[in-house]
């Protein structure tokens, strides 16, 4: 594949925040810890304290991967990263993400393929340290309406359900006719009958989600030494149960990151997500609902669940595994568990992630530092071909249609559609005659202004109509512009948020993989499109 790169600032698709968190923006700088580039890393890694309990991790890890033994047995690298994780030179970069059946829309794995990238740079950039990439599957999440769908080739495949509780603990054995119909998306060529196995064996071959999810993309990125982790372990709930319960009874998280707030917000920023005054989930399987404090009790919602604050305390001593953190409190978990140095993250987890910063300073945890993943645009032959025919930039890809369309025709138009010059001439005249209509009566100057700019409005509305007319002589050559956009562009929105990798997969293979490896560039902080 080719590929060239683009602002994210160009694209029009990244939030005002992101882009001033990328730009170094010194308003922003109290909210994360250190700069997302090589000297960032070489600072923190001076610095790092691990909070984190590696043999457990070691341990917990191990027993996860025997679920899926058969396929890591191939995968040397992964088996060596996993032990390499017990070493106190080893860090973590991490990315996390839902548990979206049949790995979602495109940036899923855009997002893994980023800290793959970013773990090698890593490597080569401190040789006497190790880095190993980490996929964090959100399995407690119980938002199950977010991750029950995917589109595929202008197709919904939708597992029709009615589910509660965690989402990894949910039985895929209800996807029958959501797996038959991405199975029938992907057709027989190339190498669908490859991943149609895949898939099948995922969702037909282990009795949770948060298993069947570690088999799919264990499957697709395994070799390249991806660890896969579910933090829905009592383990690991073990280490955090002292900050859980600090927090629910004191409610440091929802002080610390209120306060954040208002800060951010004095400076423009639209805030994402905001705290609760206690930040924590009761989980059991099918259940998981807040917790609140009402009546000098803490109180599960929707249950007849409550607890004295002695009682909550031997609560989350004994089964530390009935407490789930939600979104605020899940990147603390998550550094508490982890020797992590860095979070790959969406825009929105970025901005999220610049709140948080005050909770951890707070706990005494160092904050990782905020990567934004990857983002592309994966262009086939045929799209690309047209594209070459009608002349496009790839910056030009992200204009609306009609944009691209009157740029294009008056690019190649045998007229001048522009009435600069014109309007040019005829500002000229106006001038003139606003200074003979002030020597006249200075109170006329205004009304000359105002007949100049009605004429502006009309010379502009003229222009439009050239415009227009011109596209009509060139509506053939035009439509081609239509083709480009749905395809690329799907329901108008970036075609990561959108499509699925699994047409790709099937054209391509893994070789796929391989060149989103190659062509991403996590600190180059640039827009990619690929282009076959």
């Amino acid at each position: 594949m080719d590929s060239a790169c683009i602002n994210y600032k160009d694209t029009g698709s990244f939030s005002p925040t992101v882009i001033d968190y990328l730009e170094n923006r010194p308003e922003l700088r109290p909210f994360y810890s250190y700069r997302p580039d090589m000297d960032g890393f070489a600072e923190l890694l001076e610095n790092k304290k691990i909070v984190a309990d590696r043999e457990i991790l070691y341990t917990v890890l191990t027993k996860q991967y025997a679920k899926v033994s058969p396929l890591t047995t191939h995968h040397s690298l992964l088996t060596n990263n996993i032990s390499l994780l017990r070493s106190e030179n080893t860090y973590t970069v991490t990315t996390g993400h839902q548990l979206n059946i049949f790995a979602g829309p495109l940036y899923f794995i855009f997002k893994i393929v980023t800290v793959i990238k970013l773990a090698r740079q890593l490597k080569e950039q401190f040789p006497d340290k190790d880095f190993v990439p980490v996929y964090w599957m959100a399995s407690e999440d119980h938002d199950f309406a977010e991750i029950n769908y995917t589109n595929i080739g202008g197709k919904k495949v939708h597992w029709w359900y009615e589910a509660s509780g965690a989402t990894g603990r949910i039985n895929p054995d209800t996807m029958r006719q959501a797996l038959n119909q991405y199975k029938g998306a992907l057709g027989i060529d190339h190498h669908a009958d490859e991943l149609a196995a895949i898939v099948e064996q995922a969702y037909a071959g282990f009795d949770k989600l948060a298993d069947a999810t570690r088999y799919l993309v264990n499957a697709l990125f395994g070799e390249y030494g991806l660890v896969i982790i579910d933090a829905d372990d009592r383990a690991f709930k073990q280490q955090f149960a002292p900050i859980m319960e600090r927090d629910i009874i004191e409610q440091n998280s929802f002080k610390n990151i209120s306060a954040t707030n208002k800060e951010l917000e004095a400076l423009g920023v639209h805030i994402q997500v905001n705290p609760r005054e206690i930040n924590f989930f009761y989980l059991q399987d099918g259940l998981r609902e807040r917790i609140v404090f009402e009546d000098d009790h803490y109180k599960v919602l929707n249950t007849d669940i409550s607890f004295s604050e002695s009682e909550l305390k031997q609560e989350v001593n004994q089964f530390p595994e009935r407490f789930s953190p939600n979104v605020v409190m899940r990147p603390l978990y998550q550094e508490c568990i982890l020797p992590n140095i860095a979070y790959t993250g969406g825009g929105a987890e970025v901005v999220y992630w610049l709140e948080l910063k005050s909770n951890f300073d707070f706990y005494k945890v160092d904050f990782p530092i905020l990567i934004l993943r990857n983002s592309g645009l994966v262009i086939g032959k045929e799209t690309a071909a047209k594209i070459a025919k009608m002349e496009l930039e790839p910056a030009q890809l992200f204009n609306s249609t009609d944009a691209i369309k009157n740029d294009w025709v008056k690019k190649h138009s045998e007229h001048t559609l522009s009435l600069a010059d014109e309007w040019r001439e005829l500002s000229g005249i106006f001038e003139k005659l606003k200074l003979r209509a002030y020597k006249i009566d200075n109170t006329l100057a205004p009304s000359a202004e105002a007949v100049k700019a009605r004429l502006k409005h009309a010379i502009d509305r003229l222009e439009k109509k050239l415009v227009k007319a011109e596209r009509i002589n060139y509506h053939l050559r035009l439509e081609q512009v239509e083709h480009i956009k749905a395809d690329l562009f799907p329901g108008g929105s970036l075609q990561e948020r959108s499509e699925n990798f699994g047409l790709f997969y099937v054209k391509w293979g893994q070789a796929f993989i391989d060149e989103l490896i190659k062509h991403f560039e996590p600190l180059d902080f640039k827009f990619t499109v690929l282009t076959e």
